[in-house]
């Protein structure tokens, strides 16, 4: 038993991020829990931590020993979630990563809703568009665009395809007249994404090339290209879960229906183990529910509006 509180002091320390804060949500003082990461290292023969009177990390060892033990503890709360009668909730934390605009606008109204059904369950929620190693990083979920990996540490479930398409508002083509061909779009205004130079579509030979179109207007943030065309400033390849309630008011216009627009797969991931936490699971079923509706298109509708 000794053994296993060393061990929970530990992992404490290590997602407190110091001893001090580990204290505090132990209620024990400063002085208990280095003790018993002292006593847990000498029993292992290794140091778990790099300390010094600013800051502490873990070493190598110390993070390949965190992640055993994270692995560990699943294992033991899927044993637990197997012998229940099944009428418990879901409970504990769950660690989710999610990119920046998609997570804001379309998973966080899911886990505020799971938050508010579910009182026992701890959501945390990284926003970031930066590619996040579960395993090393102690996350449960991840959602990601793209391709997956080929690898054996990692269960992935389509949620379905991101389409971008091209979007203008009805005062810029009332102005500057409506694109339906590919060449028509190289004497247009366009609002550009980053440091990109155009659009990848299939033009009427059924080859995809990249559109290009002048452009005074270059932004890294997706919601503020989607405003910009609201605005009239310009054409603009945008996703098509962004600019929906856009369409539906009659703010944006489809453009250009005989091309074949990108799609980007978009996955929920999570690291393999034999059985998954009731928490963790709770929150896969309720993503897998909420989001493919949401990235879903019919092609017909879009072809229908943009031919008018």
């Amino acid at each position: 038993m000794d053994s296993f509180s060393g061990i929970s002091v530990f992992i404490q320390a290590v997602e407190a991020g110091s001893f001090i804060r580990a204290a505090e949500r132990l209620h024990l003082t400063r002085w208990a829990v280095g003790k018993s990461i002292a006593r847990l290292e000498e029993r292992l023969g290794v140091r778990l931590f790099q300390r010094n009177t600013r800051s502490q990390s873990l070493t190598a060892e110390g993070r390949a020993y965190y992640e055993r033990c994270l692995r560990a503890l699943e294992e033991l709360e899927s044993a637990q979630a197997l012998v229940g009668d099944g009428q418990r909730e879901p409970a504990g934390q769950v660690r989710i990563s999610t990119p920046v605009l998609f997570g804001r606008l379309c998973v966080a109204p899911v886990l505020v809703e799971l938050a508010r059904r579910w009182p026992q369950l701890d959501i945390v929620a990284s926003f970031t568009d930066r590619r996040v190693d579960l395993i090393a990083e102690g996350v449960d979920l991840v959602l990601r665009s793209g391709p997956m990996p080929d690898t054996s540490d990692l269960v992935a479930r389509r949620m379905g395809a991101q389409t971008m398409m091209l979007y203008a508002s009805p005062d810029y083509l009332a102005q500057h007249g409506r694109p339906r061909h590919f060449k028509d779009l190289a004497r247009h205004h366009g609002i550009l994404y980053g440091k990109t130079s155009g659009w990848p579509i299939r033009d009427e030979t059924g080859e995809v090339r990249i559109a290009t179109v002048s452009s005074r207007l270059r932004f890294d943030d997706l919601e503020a290209i989607a405003d910009a065309t609201v605005a009239g400033a310009g054409l603009a390849h945008l996703p098509c879960w962004l600019i929906r309630d856009h369409l539906k008011a009659g703010r944006l216009v489809k453009l250009m229906p005989e091309a074949s627009f990108a799609t980007i797969d978009m996955h929920l991931a999570w690291p393999l183990t034999r059985h998954l936490p009731l928490r963790v699971r709770t929150v896969i079923d309720a993503l897998a529910a909420a989001l493919p509706p949401l990235l879903r298109v019919d092609r017909r509708k879009i072809t229908a509006a943009a031919a008018r």
